[in-house]
């Protein structure tokens, strides 16, 4: 239907399509005059109820019935004409020039149709070179590696003497990734030749071996270094652990500042106002890598508590002192060895002699061979048989304590040798005027028997002369280094 106002009604005014569709020549006059007045298709909006509209109406709803009727039905489906499937060659050749979404199965561009051109391959092609990589668990296993990475055995085995001959295998560093490119192979049963290979060997270099004609060549390029200790300073604040965290301390540096501040000082109770103050080893590679060391300094400033200490190494023992060369108290006896108290000290009948004598020690029964340790840090006096003590070791801690050990089976340490807490110095035994295999564990101060299980010794050890000027030195040095900066480390300190 059109809307009057925009079509006209009639052949005057442009007229409907009847009064257009005939021509007026074979139309009577009469009867042209009333098709020309005739609107088959009137304007269903306007002028509803009137019998323009009634007509129009009638007239649709005929149209819509005409059309009911034609139609064929929903049971009866017009038959069309569906062209046969392609196969063969031809499917092949549609395939090659249709476009469809991959999601319905599309295979453009994978079968395109043969012609008398295509051959088939006799061999599969090979890529010209093959770049992967691979990591190492140890430096030893470098030649397995290359070897099931697709190296030949040949050229893996050269690698190996190459690198070794720069630098021990062992002292490859753990997971390093190695970088290989292999070539083109002269046929298929032969491996694919080594054509480069670069790895990171070490924190300060890296190894590149590249093939120069037929052989290969190894190419040690050293990292620049930058070996200054790092300084960290700041207010403890209302935590000292998250104010050096903040000030950019790692966090194993923070935690071996605060193990070795809580040896001298309560930790607990340093005021907000406190300034802490650590340095640690660092070093920096022209990479961009970062490594940190051990920790070479921690004090706390601006307070009642205030403290410097750093470590020193003597004897073979790394401790650490304050600026006036005191290091911290060590005390606390360890059981000498594992076992049980079978005899206590003082008078008691002797189980060999027969009469009531002192005991200037206890026994620790325990079986044959255990091993026997060093109650307390100090230097071996004695060390050798002694009558009815047997084998007998004696340790001076300082301070006019000593302690002794005897009955042993075995001696493992020698007069003079400085040994540890806990250190083993021999095994237990049933040497000298014994009735069975235990400890006998002695306790003395200035040369007096005293009952060992009284006995807390607490020793200071403190630094004299030429090592305590060289570590009063060393402090003033740490002292020079600028927050945040630092001065180069000696690498063989």
């Amino acid at each position: 239907m059109f809307f009057r106002d925009e079509h006209g009604s009639g052949l005057a005014g442009g007229g409907g399509g009847l009064a257009r569709a005939i021509p007026a020549a074979v139309v009577p006059a009469r009867i042209g005059k009333r098709l020309a007045t005739l609107d088959l298709v009137p304007d269903l909006g306007a002028d509803i109820g009137s019998r323009t509209w009634l007509r129009g109406a009638a007239t649709c709803a005929a149209l819509c019935a005409a059309t009911w009727m034609l139609a064929p039905g929903f049971d009866r489906p017009i038959t069309g004409i569906v062209p046969a499937p392609l196969t063969g060659e031809a499917e092949q050749a549609q395939q090659a020039q249709a476009i469809a979404p991959l999601a319905k199965g599309s295979r453009t561009g994978v079968h395109v149709a043969a012609s008398g051109l295509v051959k088939p391959l006799s061999d599969t092609p090979e890529r010209p070179i093959i770049e992967h990589e691979a990591r190492l668990a140890s430096g030893t296993m470098l030649r397995g590696v290359l070897q099931r990475s697709g190296v030949g055995e040949a050229d893996a085995g050269i690698v190996a003497s190459l690198v070794s001959g720069a630098m021990p295998l062992g002292q490859i560093q753990r997971n390093t990734v190695l970088e290989m490119t292999l070539g083109r192979r002269v046929d298929t049963s032969q491996p694919r030749p080594l054509e480069k290979l670069a790895f990171r060997a070490a924190f300060d270099r890296r190894i590149e071996i590249a093939r120069t004609g037929a052989a290969l060549a190894i190419k040690s390029i050293p990292i620049a270094i930058d070996r200054t200790p790092l300084r960290v300073q700041g207010l403890i604040g209302s935590s000292l652990y998250r104010s050096a965290r903040a000030a950019g301390a790692p966090a194993k540096a923070v935690e071996g500042f605060l193990r070795t501040l809580a040896s001298r000082v309560s930790v607990s109770k340093l005021g907000s106002s406190c300034k802490f103050d650590l340095i640690l080893g660092q070093a920096r590679a022209a990479t961009g890598e970062v490594q940190y060391g051990q920790l070479m300094y921690a004090g706390v400033t601006g307070c009642a508590n205030s403290v410097q200490l750093a470590p020193w190494e003597s004897d073979g023992k790394t401790e650490w002192f304050d600026a006036s060369g005191t290091g911290s108290k060590t005390g606390m006896m360890m059981m000498p060895v594992n076992g049980r108290f079978s005899s206590a000290f003082g008078m008691r009948m002797h189980p060999i002699l027969g009469y009531r004598r002192e005991h200037k020690g206890i026994d620790i029964a325990a079986p044959y061979g255990s091993p026997v340790y060093a109650a307390v840090d100090g230097v071996v006096r004695v060390a050798g048989g002694s009558a009815g003590y047997g084998n007998l070791v004696r340790i001076e801690h300082g301070g006019g304590f000593g302690t002794g050990y005897a009955h042993l089976s075995k001696i493992m340490v020698r007069p003079g040798q400085s040994v540890r807490k806990g250190q083993q110095i021999g095994r237990s035994g049933n040497s000298g005027l014994s009735t069975g295999p235990h400890l006998h564990f002695e306790t003395t101060r200035n040369g007096q028997a005293v009952n060992p299980r009284t006995v807390s010794f607490v020793s200071v050890r403190r630094l004299t002369g030429g090592a305590l000027g060289a570590f009063q030195a060393k402090l003033h040095g740490l002292m020079a280094v600028p927050v945040g900066h630092g001065v180069q480390k000696d690498a063989a300190e």
